[in-house]
């Protein structure tokens, strides 16, 4: 139940951030590079001082990250850092610079999970079952409805 909460939390906070970063993108006055590295940089003090209170202060977490090894540490930057933090963020937000929010995100934040249900099996043995292909289907099925038809005029 815990990890439910977490993600709709993570939901809604995603889904009004990008409502605001669309608004302040469509003024012309910032773009889509500018407002990542805002955003990263704001958020970057953040999650140090959460890293410090809820995982160093309170252990919550490992905290002997850096000797992890080489190979997990790669697999960090490579796949959290370079291709989630960096990659990701680029491309949405250079969709959302140019589209509307209510077609992107499906997209973006619809493709994820099946590009992971499918990557997880390939690569990490996961099961695909009945009801994971069944689920990928109703979410290809979604993506389509919300992005599809005609798109509505930009805000000024």
């Amino acid at each position: 139940m815990r990890s439910v909460v977490f993600a709709i939390l993570a939901g809604l906070c995603w889904g009004a951030g990008e409502v605001f970063t669309r608004s302040v993108l469509h003024t012309g006055r910032v773009g889509p590079v500018t407002a990542i590295a805002v955003r990263s940089a704001v958020a970057l003090p953040v999650l140090w001082l959460v890293y410090w209170f809820w995982v160093a202060g309170a252990g919550r977490e490992p905290t002997s990250w850096p000797g992890a090894g080489g190979a997990v540490l790669t697999r960090l930057v490579i796949g959290s850092g370079l291709l989630a933090g960096a990659g990701g963020m680029i491309f949405f937000y250079l969709a959302i610079a140019s589209g509307e929010v209510s077609r992107v995100k499906p997209i973006a934040f619809g493709l994820a999970p099946v590009a992971g249900t499918v990557l997880a099996a390939l690569f990490l043995g996961e099961s695909i079952t009945l009801r994971k292909v069944l689920a990928i289907a109703l979410v290809v099925t979604g993506i389509v409805l919300l992005s599809s038809g005609r798109p509505t005029s930009a805000p000024g």
